[in-house]
């Protein structure tokens, strides 16, 4: 992509956030973009189909923005002081909030559902493995944890507007907890099973 285009498809990814930090997502139209971003419909339309394509690139920036979570360890067995200073353990939810552009986004009620499905893509491949792996379980059961894992995240999160304080990271541990033992949990059902 020459100059041009990359400043254009940002110019209309930032009016896209600013606007979301002004309006829900349903009362945001592409009329409304092209004159936050100064550019014509014919120019939007050169770059973007839709205002999802345009929700879609912003969030995949995001994603992107974040880096891979990292599962090698029990987040469970983490110091409030480690979680605090490795983001890898942290949701994925709570990485991407944690610039400050995209708060807004997060907060907006008529895209969580959405939000959380395209959070589960993006990690799915990472996380469900390593699940199989920490609790006996096949891909299917696995997968199934890992939705549910996503959704109490995303709604921890959003209770405290995707602010990491103290409240924050006390709550955090104890979800990592609560989980790191339903896996244990279930390894051991696992194994007594065969």
């Amino acid at each position: 992509m020459d100059r041009r285009t990359i400043y254009t498809i940002n110019v209309v990814k930032d009016a896209f956030l600013d606007l979301i930090s002004e309006k829900s997502y349903p009362e945001i139209n592409v009329a409304m973009i092209c004159r936050k971003a100064d550019i014509t419909r014919s120019t939007f339309y050169l770059h973007f189909d839709n205002l999802t394509d345009v929700l879609n690139a912003v969030l995949d920036d995001a994603l992107l923005f974040t880096g891979e979570s990292s599962f090698t360890i029990d987040p469970a067995k983490v110091s409030l002081d480690v979680l605090k200073e490795n983001e890898s353990l942290l949701p994925a939810c709570q990485r991407i909030a944690d610039s400050q552009k995209y708060r807004d986004l997060l907060m907006d009620s008529s895209l969580s559902d959405y939000i959380i499905g395209r959070i589960i893509a993006h990690e799915r491949d990472t996380i469900v493995p390593s699940i199989q792996k920490r609790a006996g379980l096949n891909e299917k059961e696995a997968e199934l944890l890992f939705i549910y894992s996503i959704h109490g995240s995303f709604a921890i999160n959003k209770r405290h507007h995707f602010t990491k304080d103290d409240s924050w990271y006390k709550d955090l541990q104890m979800f990592n907890k609560f989980t790191s033992a339903g896996y244990k949990a279930l390894k051991k059902t696992e194994t007594m099973d065969n």
